[in-house]
């Protein structure tokens, strides 16, 4: 899935590892990424979130994609600042998940995100 997502890769979003239910991301902040305020623009946080859960919820094998999401923003990244995003499978029901995806810089964590996937139909 990874390979023909242009998004991640314009976004510079790294896939580090992955598994059954869980996958972590990381992305660098870049000047193009910081808003006027001079912190990273939360939708590129969200991104990065967004593209771990993709990963967890598709690593399971049929075509999944996201049912929802939110995200709860606790501290501001800068540019420089290298992000990284676990995500981690919840529930599975059918083909409904939760998966959580907490975003870090080091040991602090900046957002937690929570995503419902739904698998589609073969």
């Amino acid at each position: 899935m990874m390979a023909g997502d242009r998004a991640s890769a314009a976004l510079g979003i790294e896939l580090i590892q992955h598994g059954a239910g869980w996958a972590d991301t990381r992305m660098t902040v870049r000047p193009d990424m910081v808003n006027g305020h001079d912190i990273a623009h939360g939708g590129l946080i969200f991104a990065l979130a967004d593209t771990a859960f993709a990963c967890a919820c598709n690593s399971w094998g049929p075509v999944t994609v996201a049912a929802g999401a939110e995200i709860a923003f606790l501290a501001s990244a800068r540019l420089g600042d290298v992000l990284e995003a676990h995500a981690e499978v919840r529930s599975r029901r059918g083909r409904a998940g939760i998966y959580d995806v907490t975003v870090r810089r080091g040991d602090e964590v900046l957002a937690e995100f929570r995503g419902r996937s739904a698998e589609l139909r073969p």
